[in-house]
């Protein structure tokens, strides 16, 4: 049974979107929603990602947002090296403060400030023997930092039972039409 979900996906920056308004982080957290829901309806206990600008703070603000409705769900945000996102200015800096203020549970993978790529290797095999599957927004066609995730997802499924799910390009493009329906059907 999957109880420990590793969510991760593109950074803001990859997908350009522009400001928290954007449409597109509507469609991508209305996409997640639905990934989300039929998970923690079968015995989902914990959301895992980590602090990325992009696909994981939107999925940690979704799962925060189903709590109300699955009152057991956990959320964690990990990060791969103690001083992440010190670089960022002070507006995302603040953002992912913000987020950690609200999570269940965070913590660095490693205590040390960011010193190698070893770092980030040593994340995503925690990552990975501290989850039971993943979910990525990531479409194969379309290469971009969660490749590494990915492609570690797939060599722990073949080692073990281990789910990945994609919300790929298309699946997006017809979340954004199921979205607009349900938009245009409430104005009516």
């Amino acid at each position: 049974m999957l109880t420990r979900l590793w969510l991760t996906g593109y950074r803001s920056w990859e997908l350009s979107t522009h400001g928290e308004d954007d449409p597109k982080i509507t469609v991508i957290k209305y996409s997640l929603k639905n990934a989300l829901v039929p998970l923690l309806d079968d015995g989902l206990r914990w959301v895992i990602t980590g602090g990325e600008l992009g696909c994981e703070q939107w999925g940690a603000q979704v799962a925060l947002s189903l709590k109300p409705q699955y009152p057991d769900l956990q959320v964690a945000v990990m990060l791969p090296f103690a001083d992440f996102g010190h670089q960022w200015n002070e507006d995302n800096q603040g953002r992912l403060q913000q987020l950690i203020s609200q999570v269940d549970f965070s913590q660095a993978t490693s205590s040390a400030p960011y010193q190698s790529p070893q770092q980030l290797s040593g994340y995503t095999r925690f990552m990975l023997h501290h989850t039971d599957g993943a979910l990525l927004v990531y479409d194969p066609e379309f290469e971009g930092k969660p490749r590494f995730a990915y492609q570690g997802a797939q060599a722990e499924s073949s080692r073990r039972d281990y789910p990945v799910s994609l919300i790929t390009m298309p699946d997006l493009e017809e979340a954004a039409r199921d979205w607009s329906e349900n938009q245009a059907n409430e104005q009516f």
